[in-house]
């Protein structure tokens, strides 16, 4: 993953309440990566979803504008 970011990777101060440190880090221990290896993880599937989710979006947006166009030419 390193490499793919190379040198524009950004540093940032994160905090969080100790329960959820000690879950990302039983997690990261299950899948063998570092705690920041697996925010980054985390961080990075969430994006993943929410790029998908909003392509998804719209795309039915434009499907309902295209049929509601259609409907209102006839």
């Amino acid at each position: 993953m390193a490499e793919k970011h190379g040198k524009d990777r950004k540093s940032v101060l994160l905090r969080l309440n100790s329960d959820m440190w000690n879950d990302i880090a039983a997690w990261a221990e299950d899948e063998f990566r570092s705690i920041n290896g697996q925010i980054e993880y985390i961080l990075s599937e969430a994006i993943k979803q929410h790029k998908k989710a909003t392509k998804n979006i719209s795309t039915d947006s434009s499907k309902r504008n295209e049929e509601s166009d259609v409907e209102n030419q006839k």
